[in-house]
């Protein structure tokens, strides 16, 4: 077994530098002319985002990790790996539509429209449930899946208008 901190760490490590990745991102992608839709919905995101993060460091401090969940959940990270580097420079964690934008379909997107979303939608009560916190999973999830509703819709009403 893994002691929960250690996954935990490393989860917390990836987040932020996908923050910064996004950051950098989205400053590039503003100053090519691109703009950023549904900007109201970000701090809910990311409200939602870190308060699952900040729980499952309070829920489950004592808790081990279960070895069943590290495949699952390494397939994930390949996912959003290859989603993350499908996108390159258009990557990032609010909703920036660049000039004349068109959906992509390489990678991931050959298969999904949203694959991240769908990642990230899985990932979350994996996640939690590998700590053996059914119920965080379950609220998170749901929460969650409200928000990627919320999102999807904003997205692909903002590439619609882009195209």
């Amino acid at each position: 077994m893994i002691p929960a901190w250690v996954i935990l760490a490393l989860l917390t490590v990836q987040r932020l530098s996908e923050l910064v990745i996004s950051s950098r991102n989205t400053k590039a992608l503003m100053q090519s002319g691109a703009t950023e839709r549904a900007r109201e919905q970000y701090p809910f995101m990311i409200a939602l985002h870190a308060t699952w993060l900040a729980s499952l460091w309070y829920f489950s401090w004592s808790h081990e990790f279960s070895f069943l969940w590290l495949l699952p959940l390494a397939l994930l990270q390949v996912g959003r790996f290859w989603t993350i580097r499908t996108l390159g420079s258009r990557w990032t964690t609010r909703i920036i539509v660049p000039p004349n934008a068109v959906p992509l379909v390489s990678g991931p997107y050959r298969f999904l429209r949203h694959p991240n979303y769908l990642i990230v939608a899985i990932e979350l009560p994996c996640i939690s449930l590998a700590l053996g916190l059914a119920l965080h999973a379950a609220l998170f999830g749901v929460l969650n899946l409200a928000m990627l509703s919320w999102r999807v819709r904003e997205e692909d009403r903002a590439l619609l208008r882009a195209a």
